[in-house]
């Protein structure tokens, strides 16, 4: 049994591993460090092993230490006791988000290459994976609650909205003005970001998109080819068996 956890900026994701399949899966905000309730999910089920994905540096201490004493489990960390398995392009490699690299690999793993994953999360991010399967980069931007909390703080007028599905495309009220702004807007966007990124790697690339805001905005991305809501997660799932694969090789 396998814990993979995802950190990031607005939730942290759980899936319980048995046999390369979710068999449970839980998702907190972060910065509530509920284990008690993660316990109590997962039950009397023995877990082996834990791996974390984070982009939350405080968080994975708490974390790390939590799993240890409540689960029994010493977590691995990726990036420090596990590197991701891609050839990393970018100019300064460890700037780039130990999650972005694990959606790269998981990604060419389940869907080949040449590929783009888009991951709707608190920020937009577009990786870029070459024919050969290395990472070459990508793209940063404000994802969708950011874009409408930043409309709130940076006008007089405008109010402070929760994200939601657009009722029309032409809002005929404020709040469904701003909605289908950021949200067509952002899928727009998103199409049109993968076209350009198509022309240079290829336009036979897949578009894979994933994050947890994809349940909302993929329905209007009619460039994505694939939906993969756990990509990060069963990431972590590929590259824990493959890092075991090796140390037992090497015995």
């Amino acid at each position: 049994m396998l814990l993979a956890v995802d950190i990031g900026n607005t939730n942290i994701s759980f899936a319980l591993f048995r046999d390369n399949r979710i068999i449970k899966r839980l998702d907190i905000p972060t910065g509530e460090y509920a284990l008690k309730k993660i316990k109590n999910s997962l039950g009397s089920i023995k877990i082996n092993d834990a791996i974390i994905s984070s982009v939350v540096p405080y968080a994975t201490g708490i974390l790390e230490k939590g799993l240890k004493r409540h689960l029994g489990a010493r977590p691995y960390i990726i990036g420090k006791d596990i590197m991701v398995p891609i050839k990393n392009l970018y100019r300064k490699p460890k700037q780039v988000g130990q999650d972005r690299l694990v959606n790269a690999y998981a990604g060419t793993r389940f869907y080949g290459a040449p590929l783009i994953i888009v991951d709707f999360g608190t920020a937009i991010t577009f990786d870029v994976v070459s024919n050969d399967k290395e990472y070459l980069g990508g793209m940063i931007l404000p994802g969708l609650q950011i874009s409408l909390d930043t409309l709130a703080e940076r006008t007089a007028l405008l109010p402070k909205i929760k994200l939601g599905k657009p009722r029309e495309l032409i809002g005929r009220d404020t709040k469904n003005s701003m909605l289908s702004g950021v949200v067509y807007g952002l899928a727009a966007l998103t199409d049109a970001v993968t076209e350009k990124v198509k022309n240079e790697i290829g336009k036979n690339a897949s578009v894979v998109a994933t994050g947890g805001n994809i349940d909302l905005i993929g329905r209007y991305c009619r460039g994505v080819t694939k939906i993969d809501k756990d990509l990060t997660l069963k990431g972590l799932n590929l590259i824990y068996d493959k890092y075991n694969a090796s140390m037992r090789h090497r015995k």
